[in-house]
């Protein structure tokens, strides 16, 4: 029987036509600058987001890393918030690799940073304190795409106060898909960018950070330092042009599937679900911890992976089938 995993949307498997695109790639020695697939895939995606350059990057992890340590410097801040995943899960590299102190704030429930509170954080210009550099803003977080006007806003007070901005787009496409606009009304307010092939897109490995073309050269740097330099590379870029150019649009489906999860979840005695009209692709679930002790393992027992736990997140993606949403909800009924 076929494995539903619903843990995230990292989990999914190549396509067979992804891995022929990958079979079939191009390749060269990145690190030399001359892997054909890799620059069709970098120039494609800054001119598909309207931006001068971009660089092919390992992981989010590195991409937004990349983008922290080329906009700031030793002694800089960059202002985020307290749960997103450049301060909470990705090791505390610009502080222990770059030396860039985070100033984290509580998230609104909308996903957004209250700029009067930003305003509120940056430092003086005095000796005493680090200097408010770079302000980082998550579309989606928690799978809601921000209120799109809040875009603009955030990336006009970042000018205004002499930051620069970063967006840490690692969902992206889930977001562009969810507004139903060009991408670039996306990213046009923000400085950098990044995202994620491995998310919701289907591709095995791999981000991509966009921005000016001095930036990017500068970030290029930073990737070799940290160890991101890769030699045949097209074999990877290959399955995130593929991801691209396929696996975008279908995005639409993953969130009808959430919500679908959710309506049907929501049916159910004991269960308090998380799914407002900005989510995307995730249903965040609050269950009885008596009920749901051991409910991981029961469902595991029917092919059905979730993360377990009193709190729940369900991920929807590109391996999740609409005949597998009755599915999971007739086993959950059945376990829960």
């Amino acid at each position: 029987m076929k494995t539903i995993d619903l843990r995230s949307d990292t989990v999914t498997r190549p396509s067979q036509a992804m891995r022929e695109a990958m079979m079939n790639a191009e390749v060269g020695d990145d690190v030399w600058g001359d892997d054909p697939t890799v620059q069709r895939l970098e120039n494609m995606v800054a001119e598909r987001l309207g931006k001068e350059a971009a660089v092919f990057t390992t992981s989010g992890t590195q991409a937004n890393l990349m983008a922290v340590m080329t906009h700031c410097q030793r002694g800089d801040e960059y202002i985020v918030g307290q749960k997103a995943h450049t301060y909470l899960w990705e090791g505390g590299g610009a502080a222990i690799l770059g030396s860039v102190q985070p100033q984290p704030l509580d998230f609104e429930v909308d996903g957004t940073l209250d700029l009067d509170r930003v305003a509120s954080a940056l430092k003086p210009d005095d000796p005493h304190f680090v200097r408010s550099r770079l302000l980082c803003v998550e579309n989606t977080h928690h799978g809601m795409a921000l209120p799109f006007e809040y875009l603009a806003k955030a990336g006009e007070f970042a000018r205004s106060r002499g930051l620069r901005s970063h967006l840490d787009g690692a969902r992206l496409w889930n977001a562009v898909v969810k507004y139903g606009v060009d991408v670039r009304e996306v990213v046009a307010p923000f400085d950098s960018v990044s995202f994620c092939l491995s998310k919701g897109l289907g591709a095995p490995v791999g981000s991509l950070l966009v921005g000016p073309a001095d930036f990017v050269q500068q970030a290029r740097r930073w990737r070799k330092a940290l160890g991101g330099g890769l030699r045949q590379a097209g074999i990877l870029a290959a399955a995130g042009l593929y991801a691209l150019e396929n696996n975008v649009e279908r995005l639409a489906v993953d969130h009808r599937n959430a919500e679908r999860l959710a309506a049907g979840l929501s049916e159910i005695d004991g269960v308090e679900v998380h799914f407002g009209p900005q989510q995307t692709n995730m249903v965040f679930l609050t269950l009885d911890e008596q009920r749901a002790d051991g409910l991981a393992d029961r469902l595991r027992e029917r092919d059905i992976l979730i993360g377990g736990g009193a709190e729940e997140r369900l991920v929807t993606h590109i391996d999740v089938d609409e005949d597998d949403v009755p599915r999971f909800l007739a086993a959950f009924r059945e376990f829960y």
